[in-house]
C-alpha cells in the first residue's frame, strides 16, 4: 500500500470507523490504495444535494452594533437602548432600527439570526471566526470558507470561483494550510470610483492575441519540464494560477462578469453609487456569470464613540445596497440558488459607553441570510431584553458554517489534508441547524 503524501488530492478525507480501516486492510489485498478507499468512500458520503450555487458573504468590518441595526431594544432603559428609534418591518411585531427602512420591506424574504454566539472580543480572533468557521489556533491556519469551496466546488464559466470585492480584506479570508492555488481572486480596485476596471483582464500595450498563445505555449513547455523535476505546492499552485489567468485574459465571458459599466444607469442608481452599492452590484453580477463565492466588505463598524452620527453615516448606504441587491435577484429568478449572508466579527456591548458608543461583545450579536435555502421571514432566536446573551436558541460559529456548507451541498464533516499528512475536518463539531433551511 503505497503512502499518502501531501501531492494527492487532499479533498477526499472524512472521519473513519475502525471498521472501515478493516475494510481498507482487505481493499489492500484488491490492490486498492488507501486513497482509493477513502476516494470511494466520499464519492457517495460527501456529496449532498445542493441548494445554493453560489454565496454573497457581506462581510461588516469592525463589529455591527446588532442594536442599531437587526436588533433594536426599544423597551429597555435608555443606557441601553441607545439614541436610535425603529421602524417597523413586513413581519408583523418585528423591527429594525430606523435607518434600515427599505430592508425592513424586504424582511419577508430574510432569515434573521439574533442569537450568533462566540467567546472572541479581539477583532482579528472574532474576523478569524466568521471568516473560517474555526475558534484561531497558534498550531494551524484555517482555510476561509471562500476558498474551502473553491477547493470543493471549482470553477465556472472560466471564472476564479473565489473573488473578493473590492479586495481581500484580511489574512483569514485565505487558504490557512490549503494550497494556495484555491486563493481569492482580488478585484483590485474600488467599483464605485468613475471608470473603474479590473485590473490583469486586459492584455498590455503591444502584446497581441498570437503573441500571448506563443507565450504560452512557450511558458507550458517549461512548466512541464519543471514538474517533472519536482512535484511541490507551489509548482502546482503556479501552474493553477497561471490557467486561471490564462482563462481570464482570453475569456470574453470573464471580462464581462467585472465589467460593472455594462449595467444599465437605473439598475446602478437602484443600487446607490456609493461603495456599498457598487460592490453589491458587482457580487450580483459575478454570481450571476458562475462565481462560486464572492465575498464582499462594507464600511467600519468599530464604533466606540458617537455611535449615533456614525450609524447614520454607514447603515443608509448599506440599507439601500443590500435591500436593491436581494429584490435583484429575486426578479432574476437567482434568489433561491444564491446564498447571501451578512455577518461582522462580533456586536456592541449592551450599555452605552461615556463617550456615546459601544465597545467589543462577542457573547450575543446579529447576522442575516436570505435566499439559497434558508427560510423566509423568519427571525430566529433571541437576545435577552438587554441585548447581553442569547436568551433563545443560540446559534455557534460552527452550527453557522456547517449550515452553509450544508446549502452548498458540501459535508462539513470531511477532511482535508494539512501539512505533515494531517488530516482536518472542514468544520470541527457543530451541526447544521435545520430550524434555518426551508
Amino acid at each position: 500500500m503505497k503512502p499518502i503524501t501531501w501531492h494527492e488530492d487532499p479533498s477526499h478525507f472524512r472521519k473513519v470507523h475502525r471498521r472501515e480501516f478493516l475494510y481498507a486492510g482487505l481493499l489492500g489485498g484488491l490492490g486498492l490504495t488507501m486513497g482509493d478507499f477513502f476516494r470511494l468512500q466520499a464519492s457517495e458520503a460527501d456529496k449532498f444535494e445542493a441548494t445554493a450555487q453560489s454565496v454573497i458573504h457581506i462581510f461588516l468590518p469592525g463589529g455591527c452594533a446588532h442594536q442599531e441595526t437587526w436588533d433594536p431594544k426599544p423597551l429597555a432603559p435608555i443606557e441601553y437602548r441607545g439614541p436610535l428609534g425603529t421602524v417597523d418591518t413586513v413581519i408583523p411585531g418585528v423591527k429594525f432600527s430606523q435607518f434600515m427602512k427599505e430592508t425592513a420591506k424586504i424582511a419577508d424574504r430574510l432569515t434573521v439570526v439574533r442569537s450568533m454566539t462566540h467567546g472572541e472580543a479581539a477583532h482579528e480572533r472574532g474576523t478569524h471566526n466568521m471568516f473560517t468557521g474555526y475558534r484561531p489556533s497558534p498550531a494551524i491556519q484555517f482555510p476561509s470558507m471562500g476558498s474551502v469551496v473553491s477547493h470543493e466546488l471549482g470553477s465556472r464559466n472560466n471564472l476564479p470561483p473565489y473573488v473578493c470585492v473590492p479586495g481581500v480584506p484580511n489574512e483569514f479570508a485565505g487558504t490557512g494550510y490549503m494550497s494556495s492555488a484555491y486563493g481569492p481572486f482580488s478585484l483590485g480596485g474600488e467599483p464605485s470610483t468613475k471608470g473603474f476596471s479590473v485590473r490583469d483582464l486586459n492584455l498590455r500595450n503591444g502584446i497581441t492575441p498570437e503573441r500571448f498563445d506563443r507565450r504560452r505555449n512557450i511558458l507550458q513547455t517549461v512548466d512541464d519540464h519543471f514538474r517533472t523535476l519536482e512535484k511541490s505546492d507551489a509548482v502546482s499552485a503556479m501552474d493553477s494560477f497561471y490557467q486561471a489567468a490564462y482563462s481570464l485574459v482570453s475569456s470574453s465571458e470573464a471580462r464581462d462578469a467585472f465589467n460593472l459599466a455594462a449595467e444599465p444607469d437605473a439598475i446602478r442608481d437602484k443600487y446607490g453609487r456609493h461603495e456599498a452599492g457598487q460592490r453589491m452590484l458587482m457580487a450580483r453580477r459575478l454570481v450571476e456569470s458562475g462565481v462560486r463565492f464572492v465575498s464582499l466588505t462594507y464600511g467600519g463598524w468599530d464604533m466606540h464613540g458617537g455611535i449615533a452620527r456614525s450609524i447614520e453615516n454607514q447603515v443608509p448606504k448599506f440599507d439601500q445596497a443590500y435591500a436593491a441587491l436581494i429584490t435583484d435577484l429575486e426578479q432574476r429568478g437567482m434568489l433561491d440558488k444564491t446564498l447571501v449572508m451578512v455577518s461582522s466579527e462580533f456586536g456592541r456591548t449592551p450599555k452605552i459607553n461615556k463617550d456615546a458608543g459601544r465597545d467589543h461583545w462577542p457573547k450575543v450579536f446579529s447576522v442575516a441570510f436570505a435566499g439559497g435555502g434558508f427560510k423566509r421571514g423568519l427571525i430566529y432566536g433571541q437576545s435577552d431584553p438587554t441585548g447581553a446573551e442569547p436568551a433563545e436558541d443560540p446559534l455557534t460559529v460552527e452550527n453557522m458554517a456547517k449550515t452553509v456548507y450544508r446549502c452548498l451541498g458540501i459535508n462539513a464533516d470531511k477532511r482535508l489534508m494539512a501539512p505533515g499528512n494531517r488530516p482536518i475536518d472542514i468544520v470541527n463539531g457543530g451541526q447544521v441547524v435545520t430550524d434555518l433551511l426551508a
